[in-house]
């Protein structure tokens, strides 16, 4: 996986979606694309949805078992309903339901409690999330399957696609080339923020990343 990672830095997702997007425009077909849309709260969910949603139809999956909190997973899930209500394109997004598995998140990473963020232990989270993105895109016959986890700048784009491409062999299912944090977006989800008064995290959800964000803070 880490040669494959390597060798895939020297592409521009940015630009492989661009021109997917405005091969998409030239079709004339009316029904859109079916895109299964890993989100992982609110901040990170909104540019990406303002900006692929006249593309696609877009499925919302909330699958966090990272989040080891009940009551931060229920606000980060109520956030992202409320956001869904009040922007314009609401009624074009849906949501799948997700089982919450803190527990299996916990078994997963087992034996790397005391990992740095960017390490193995991320590497885990992000291929159980996708694996079962693409699960459910392939069950539901989605056209492609991503995540918004690359907006952010503590996420890694590279690992992020090396995983998603390669679950994309395994389930059938196009993995849809992507670095939102690319063009400004990352700037635009904090202004999104700004507008509708989003609850925004300074860690990424598991208790570990709390943890480091509590010391580096101390």
């Amino acid at each position: 996986m880490g040669r494959k990672v390597k060798e895939m830095a020297k592409r521009n997702y940015q630009n492989e979606l661009t021109k997917l997007l405005q091969q998409l425009e030239m079709e004339t077909s009316e029904k859109k694309k079916r895109l299964f849309l890993h989100c992982c709260c609110a901040p990170c969910s909104s540019y990406v949805l303002e900006y692929l949603h006249t593309y696609f139809d877009i499925t919302i999956f909330f699958y966090n078992p990272n989040i080891t909190e009940d009551k931060e997973y229920e606000k980060r899930k109520r956030e992202l309903k409320r956001y869904l209500s009040e922007v314009s394109f609401g009624k074009e997004i849906h949501i799948a339901d997700a089982d919450y598995e803190p527990e299996l998140y916990l078994e997963r990473i087992r034996g790397h409690e005391k990992d740095r963020e960017r390490g193995e232990r991320c590497r885990i989270c992000f291929e159980l999330r996708l694996q079962k993105t693409a699960e459910k895109a392939a069950e539901g016959r989605y056209d492609y399957f991503c995540t918004t986890l690359s907006i952010s700048p503590h996420k890694d784009a590279d690992l992020l696609m090396a995983i998603g491409e390669a679950l994309a062999g395994q389930y059938g299912v196009a993995y849809l080339p992507s670095d939102f944090k690319k063009q400004n977006g990352y700037k635009r989800s904090i202004e999104l923020s700004h507008i509708y008064d989003l609850y925004r995290q300074d860690y990424c959800g598991c208790v570990f990343s709390r943890q480091q964000r509590r010391n580096e803070k101390e």
